[in-house]
């Protein structure tokens, strides 16, 4: 459970199989075919043509915008033939069109999508962006669903996504940082920010974390997340990944900092406090009074997912005199052809809830709920006919199984899964002095992490009242008029004093 923070190894690089990508292309124009051929292996889909006699672009067929290629380059090119780079950007119609002599710059760009133009007789090229790369259509979150608000969520595509947040926040202190991580993969992706909240700490430590990565492959968010992490080797994730962007920008607005990865639908916020992974979007749309007993409601619902089995073991094998005297006959009663004991008929019956969540989730869609509601049922009742458990230990599973359904987040989710194993086998072994063993080590544990500097546990550790409003309750939204400190932000402030028009105006108005 206690572990160091991880830091960055060195990994040695092995790309480009001895290939020297860097300096300048050839100015004489056969030498630079040969070499883009050389530099990519000459792939399938690579196309190098001669439009004039001086005039060689290349491409990859499937990642460029065929219509503007033949519309507003080719026939551009071959009516006004440039003499240098230069008189390209005067005479194409693109406005992504930049100048470079970068070899490195020139590859990679155009496995992007982009098109090489080149004169012969120059090692500066032209790169003109016309990518056209197919991407999912908008859609409804999957995993993070409501019923009240925006029904949208992320894609896979980084233009479209930082699209969607700029049309949530139009304001032009949200800064937009580029990066491109992973020798083989090149995966870029986007830190954003406001600037007039966020703090420029969590700023540089952000942008030094992304800079000091030296990996190969980089493919989805959440491996950037535990790349850059306080501490990946602890089971609890420190940043928050979320597929909405009305939660996105809500993160950015309270002066978190976002990342938004190429090729990934689930975008990362930081810092994060531990109860932050139990909010959900829907609760600023709720009345307060029903948000707050909805929020209060799922905090005790993950302690009784965790800690109700685990109670059963320690009350069944070391303390019985906890039970009432009602509730003790019936029990003795269900669990006299069990040959099992509890802490064992409580991994049996964990064991088969997780295969048919697991199942469930695997299967397509149709298949995996049969398999969650028949299976469960079918599996209940020959396990207790056969007299393999009790009862009232099928309530107390199918009751831990519902109360950790209400994690909104899908990695805290798991983690509280995982969670209930060790401390059943504590329960097991010491009883009751087991399961406030557990307790006590997870708490220490909580307290060791966390996110970005900030403490994990914050605001019940350190203290802080004044953000219990919007992190354990969800008070009025016009009582909400300072932002959380634990985000590190110094523009506290979310509301500005007006003067109110009296009774008597409003109603001559």
């Amino acid at each position: 459970m206690f572990g160091k923070k991880k830091q960055n190894d060195h990994i040695p690089s092995d790309d480009d199989k001895g290939l020297d990508i860097n300096g300048t292309f050839s100015p004489i124009k056969q030498e630079f075919i040969d070499e883009i051929k050389k530099i990519t292996h000459s792939p399938a889909d690579l196309i190098i043509k001669e439009v004039t006699e001086s005039i060689v672009i290349a491409f990859i067929e499937n990642l460029v915008d065929k219509r503007i290629l033949e519309e507003h380059l080719i026939t551009v090119v071959e009516h006004t033939e440039p003499i240098t780079p230069t008189e390209l950007q005067r005479i194409l119609p693109i406005p992504r069109l930049k100048l470079t002599e970068q070899k490195k710059e020139i590859i990679y760009d155009m496995l992007a999508g982009t098109v090489i133009i080149y004169i012969d007789g120059y090692c500066e090229v032209g790169l003109a962006n016309i990518a056209s790369i197919q991407n999912r259509s908008l859609s409804a979150p999957e995993n993070e669903s409501q019923v009240i608000g925006s029904q949208v969520g992320f894609n896979e595509s980084l233009g479209t996504n930082v699209s969607l947040v700029r049309s949530f926040i139009r304001n032009p202190n949200l800064c937009i940082e580029e990066f491109s991580v992973g020798k083989q993969t090149n995966t870029v992706f986007s830190m954003i920010y406001v600037n007039s909240i966020a703090s420029e700490q969590n700023i540089r430590i952000v942008r030094e974390r992304i800079n000091n990565l030296n990996i190969n492959d980089l493919i989805d968010s959440a491996m950037l997340a535990e790349l850059i992490e306080d501490n990946s080797y602890s089971i609890f994730p420190q940043m928050l990944l979320t597929e909405r962007p009305d939660r996105f920008c809500d993160g950015l607005l309270n002066g978190k900092i976002g990342i938004i990865v190429n090729g990934s639908s689930m975008a990362i916020l930081c810092p994060t406090s531990f109860l932050e992974f139990f909010h959900s979007r829907e609760e600023q749309n709720l009345r307060w009074q029903l948000a707050t007993f909805i929020r209060l409601l799922r905090f005790n619902a993950v302690f009784l997912s965790i800690y109700l089995t685990p109670l059963y073991v320690a009350s069944l094998t070391f303390h019985y005199e906890i039970i009432p005297q009602p509730l003790l006959v019936p029990l003795s009663e269900s669990r006299a052809i069990v040959p099992f004991p509890p802490i064992i008929e409580a991994l049996i019956l964990e064991l088969i809830i997780e295969l048919l969540r697991e199942a469930g989730a695997r299967l397509p869609t149709k298949v995996g709920q049969t398999i969650g509601i028949v299976g469960g049922i079918v599996i209940g009742t020959a396990a207790v006919q056969a007299g393999i458990t009790s009862n009232i230990l099928i309530i107390i599973i199918a009751l831990c199984a519902l109360a950790s359904f209400t994690t909104p987040n899908y990695m805290m989710g798991n983690v509280i899964r995982l969670l209930r194993f060790p401390i059943i086998f504590l329960a097991g072994f010491w009883g009751y002095y087991g399961i406030m063993l557990s307790l006590c080590l997870l708490i220490i544990h909580l307290l060791r992490q966390s996110s970005l500097g900030a403490p994990y546990l914050s605001p019940l550790y350190p203290p802080r009242i004044l953000d219990w409003g919007t992190a354990i309750i969800r008070l009025p939204i016009g009582l909400l008029k300072t932002r959380a400190t634990s985000n590190g932000t110094f523009n506290r402030e979310v509301m500005q004093e007006k003067d109110k028009p009296q009774r008597d105006d409003v109603m001559k108005e």
